[in-house]
């Protein structure tokens, strides 16, 4: 059905770009029309929805929702719009050409939607529990929401440059040859973001952990970056790391385990009794049975044998804490009880000795020596 017909006559007169001006009328009443009709279809539709991610524990469904609204708005008011467009009976060039106006439009709108639901995901990730309890995790999941965004812009833009016709390929062969220059130059730089990538992603310190890296390195993690970890060591100074190195140290973590290895050898002095032996050995099994904080299960309290200047005893435990200041308290009551079960059984610690026997010399070999 063609509108022409009851269009007043001077409407019908050719005006810019070879459009009637009611064509040009009808293009703004369509623009508005389909802003109009937009904005409702799409509050119908979030009603709609809303009231099925209402029921969902989650609030990623809900943030989404939020955060995509203008973006649908977007797309409904280009849907209608495209459906309204065979009444304006616009020439066929012009057609195309406002076609291929709604597309950008179309790939702008879901480049928008893309880049908001990247922001609610990584917000929504870096507010859960697994990411609290690593604070490392939350710098690499912002790192990680710059590179999606990266990912989307340069894709629609090598899509946008391919459809207004400019030689993508071309384009993209010369950008990756000055990439790999620029990938040589900051060869130290990408490695090292990787390797943070590897920390966070396997999580051998994070900040505030006691560690051991290596051998010669201890200290407390004061900073995971995306470049390099900073370490106070026990004088206090500070050792910065670059993560990429860090990666493929070998890295112990104290605090990470679940309890605190106590293990000691006790000498006792060699006048001790085997009654007295055997009396200091079930006292100290006594006192760390007793002790609450003592892990029962796996506990060695042996004579382990005759030493050059003790009889030995050895004992180890474990302390079901992973405080080290509350291991250190631990430790004392343990070591001073066992100083008391010692004094109680009449034995006593042992000092390192040495016995030196002197030969006399018979009187018959002195006068012959003389």
């Amino acid at each position: 059905m063609s509108l022409s017909r009851w269009i007043p006559e001077p409407l019908l007169n050719l005006g810019p770009w070879d459009l009637a001006w009611w064509q040009w009328i009808a293009v703004i009443a369509n623009i508005v029309l389909a802003l109009l009709v937009g904005r409702i279809a799409v509050r119908l539709l979030n009603w709609s929805l809303h009231r099925v991610v209402a029921r969902t524990a989650t609030k990623l469904d809900d943030e989404l929702m939020l955060k995509l609204a203008s973006p649908l708005r977007l797309l409904g008011a280009l849907a209608v719009y495209r459906l309204a467009m065979p009444l304006i009976e616009l020439p066929p060039a012009r057609a195309i050409t406002i076609t291929e106006v709604l597309l950008a439009v179309l790939a702008f709108a879901v480049v928008w939607g893309l880049l908001r639901a990247i922001d609610v995901l990584m917000f929504h990730a870096g507010s859960a529990t697994w990411a609290q309890r690593r604070p490392a995790s939350r710098a690499l999941l912002s790192l990680m929401g710059r590179t999606l965004k990266v990912v989307v812009v340069i894709i629609a833009a090598v899509s946008f440059l391919g459809a207004i016709g400019l030689p993508v390929a071309t384009m993209l062969a010369g950008l990756g040859i000055g990439g790999i220059a620029i990938a040589f130059g900051a060869q130290k730089t990408v490695e090292n973001l990787f390797g943070a990538f590897a920390l966070g992603v396997d999580q051998p310190l994070r900040e505030g952990d006691f560690v051991r890296v290596e051998a010669d390195l201890i200290g407390t993690v004061e900073a995971v970056g995306l470049r390099s970890t900073r370490v106070r060591t026990l004088d206090r100074t500070l050792v910065t790391l670059p993560n990429g190195r860090l990666a493929d140290m070998k890295i112990e973590t104290f605090a990470m385990r679940d309890r605190c290895r106590f293990a000691t050898t006790l000498g006792l002095t060699y006048g001790t009794t085997a009654s007295q032996l055997r009396a200091v050995r079930d006292g100290i099994e006594e006192t760390l049975r007793n002790h609450p904080k003592i892990w029962t299960q796996d506990m060695v309290v042996r004579f382990m044998g005759f030493g050059p200047s003790s009889l030995d005893l050895e004992v180890v435990c474990w302390f079901q804490t992973s405080d080290y200041q509350e291991f250190r308290a631990i430790r004392e009551g343990i070591l001073v009880a066992i100083m008391e079960v010692v004094e109680r059984s009449g034995s006593a610690f042992a000092f390192p000795t040495q016995t030196i026997h002197v030969a006399s010399v018979p009187p018959t070999m002195r006068s012959s020596n003389a």
